[in-house]
């Protein structure tokens, strides 16, 4: 006798989903997180910066060395690393690559001959001069729309988070008022004092 074969029933295909809109998206708590929200700022600030930068090929890390070079030449490596928070394998790739296209140099460090005092070239100084103007438009942009009271007291909040420091108490600040007792709580402790006084007379 034939053996009789069977197929398998197929399993149901599920609905598909249709991906919700970002603005639909619940993200909970995220939105009220300091850190979550620099974080986010910091893209977007990025996504911004990427593309004014391209066309002097520089990123924001390079940006900041080229600046805290500039401002200090003769600095070793390790004080320019420090200075940025830049772990040291880190920071020598990246000058490495600075380097490497002429825009900063290594120096024999005076009295030094383990260190290397870093400066910037005659092509990092010009180039160091475009990416002024490139900041400063994207500054613009920035503070067009926070406005200039609130650049100045973004950068003092984020100053305090970085140095840790906490919240003080402005000096002359009055405290709080304490709000009026209520008709009924001042009939209540008129008569309060009433009989006490009675009581002790």
């Amino acid at each position: 006798m034939a053996a009789i074969r069977t197929r398998r029933a197929k399993p149901a295909r599920r609905p598909a989903t249709t991906a919700r809109p970002h603005a639909e998206v619940d993200l909970g708590m995220l939105p009220d997180l300091i850190g979550f929200m620099l974080r986010r700022a910091q893209i977007a600030v990025f996504q911004e910066v990427f593309p004014l930068f391209a066309e002097v090929d520089i990123r924001p890390a390079q940006f900041s060395v080229l600046v805290v070079i500039e401002r200090n030449p003769g600095l070793t490596q390790s004080q320019v690393s420090a200075a940025l928070g830049i772990k040291r394998t880190n920071f020598v790739a990246l000058l490495d690559s600075l380097e490497q296209r002429g825009l900063a140099e290594r120096q024999a460090a005076a009295g030094d001959r383990r260190s290397h005092a870093l400066h910037l070239t005659d092509h990092g100084r010009v180039v160091m001069r475009r990416l002024r103007q490139l900041v400063d438009i994207q500054e613009r942009r920035l503070v067009g729309r926070i406005g200039e009271s609130g650049s100045r007291q973004l950068i003092g909040l984020l100053h305090r988070l970085i140095d840790g420091r906490p919240m003080t108490k402005r000096a002359g600040a009055r405290k709080p008022r304490r709000p009026a007792a209520k008709p009924e709580a001042r009939r209540q402790a008129k008569a309060t004092r009433s009989v006490t006084t009675r009581g002790t007379g």
